[in-house]
């Protein structure tokens, strides 16, 4: 997603000086020539790499405006996978692997860790924009932002967090340099880093004490208990590790460092059956208190877990720089994925559930080795045996996808068509299909 997420090409100009013409003559001009084009086509693009690109913010746009009629392809309420599931990991992955094309080489460590930080802080300031409240949705036509409701994580910034997370990894943690050394052992100390961020997540997730808590609720239509025209709900917990949505230690870290009003106000686990929420969005007085509570599912904690999901495409993006042959890449691709399968299902059978809200290992795992193993396919196709022309509309939307997502998936389109009313704001086409067949 453009260049705070996807610089996808290997670094050019070095290598074409080794291709200038030695001699004059014409035959010996144009045979440069020719292995100049044929080097740049076949090692200055992962085409493959546009492509997974393409399908990421492809699959996105579908399960945002199918996701509400199939709810088999949009997130899963709380545990378990669904196809919208798999798109976050995506995008994270292929910014890792990016970073590592990017930083093949780094001349200078603190230009270069600027520079990071400088492209992060766009994405992330462009994700509070874009979801922080700033724009209308589709069904409300109101103007302007409350500060203090304003959201402050999201899509873009989680994204922003990996990358500036996977990029000091790769600037300032030092690698071996000897060849004959196997590859884990090379890039040894990362994963000495990756250890060390997982145990940070594991050990706040199971052992932070959850205290009860209580809420405003101010779309409540209930008036049992009330303060200033809200009602206030309690949650009762008092427990540790519990990954459930209403006592999870990550809903708790976000509640006191974000404010509970700057969180997401519609969670996907308001789908759970025990919620029993209605056609039109509401949920029943009868349900859990914790079903009116916002949660935030790309919060603090989750973050930790997600970067590393970023960090996991780093090492893809290794093994691409570091193996010439297609096949010593497919197969290291291959036996890293399949490993990240078997050792993540392994968690979730023995109570470690695949969880998107909580960024859960065992989804970090399970999700990351389905990334690597749609790699894999698309390089093998794309890269390997050239079927560019079957790709090519995913090629174009990887090399666009932050237009793509900024105009489609943020509804600006969708804004801007609604700009045009007949005589009440209310009468323009997106409002009207959007409240006579999209919900009903």
């Amino acid at each position: 997603m453009s260049a705070f997420l996807s610089k996808s090409s290997l670094n050019c100009r070095r290598k074409m000086a080794d291709f200038q013409p030695l001699l004059n003559d014409d035959e010996e001009l144009q045979h440069q020539q020719h292995l100049i084009a044929a080097e740049k086509k076949s090692s200055c693009r992962i085409a493959s790499l546009d492509v997974f690109r393409g399908l990421s913010i492809f699959l996105m746009v579908l399960v945002d405006y199918a996701g509400s009629s199939l709810p088999v392809i949009a997130h899963a309420p709380w545990n378990g996978l669904h196809l919208a599931d798999f798109v976050m990991p995506m995008f994270l992955f292929t910014a890792g692997v990016s970073l590592a094309i990017v930083y093949k080489k780094i001349p200078n460590r603190y230009e270069a860790t600027w520079k990071a930080i400088v492209r992060a802080m766009k994405l992330f300031l462009l994700g509070v924009f874009l979801q922080g409240g700033y724009l209308h949705g589709i069904t409300s036509l109101t103007y302007g932002v409350d500060v203090e409701k304003i959201r402050l994580l999201g899509i873009l910034q989680r994204i922003a967090i990996g990358y500036i997370v996977a990029a000091l990894f790769e600037i300032w943690i030092p690698r071996q340099t000897y060849k004959k050394e196997p590859f884990f052992r090379v890039y040894i100390w990362h994963w000495c880093g990756v250890i060390l961020l997982l145990a940070i997540y594991m050990g706040l997730t199971y052992g932070l004490y959850v205290a009860d808590w209580q809420f405003k609720d101010l779309h409540s239509l209930s008036s049992l208990i009330s303060e200033n025209g809200s009602t206030i709900r309690t949650v009762t917990c008092s427990v540790r590790g519990d990954l459930g949505p209403a006592c999870n230690a990550a809903g708790m870290i976000d509640r006191y460092i974000l404010g509970i009003d700057h969180l997401y106000q519609k969670p996907a686990y308001r789908n759970l059956k025990v919620c029993n929420i209605s056609k039109s969005g509401q949920v029943s007085e009868s349900s859990p208190s914790w079903c009116y509570a916002p949660f935030e599912p790309e919060g603090i904690l989750s973050s930790l877990t997600a970067s590393l999901a970023c960090i996991i495409g780093l090492q893809y993006g290794h093994i691409l720089i570091e193996f010439q042959g297609h096949k010593d890449r497919l197969c290291n691709w291959s036996l890293l994925s399949v490993s990240f399968l078997i050792l993540g299902s392994i968690l979730a059978l023995i109570g470690i559930p695949l969880n998107k809200g909580l960024y859960t290992l065992s989804y970090l795992l399970v999700t990351s080795a389905a990334s690597g193993l749609t790699f894999c396919a698309l390089y093998l196709l794309v890269d390997v045996y050239r079927w560019t022309r079957t790709a090519f509309v995913f090629e174009w939307m990887g090399k666009h996808s932050l237009s793509i997502f900024i105009l489609v998936t943020s509804n600006l389109v969708v804004i801007m068509i609604q700009g045009f009313y007949w005589k009440s704001p209310h009468n323009n086409i997106i409002y009207w299909i959007v409240s006579h067949i999209v919900q009903k």
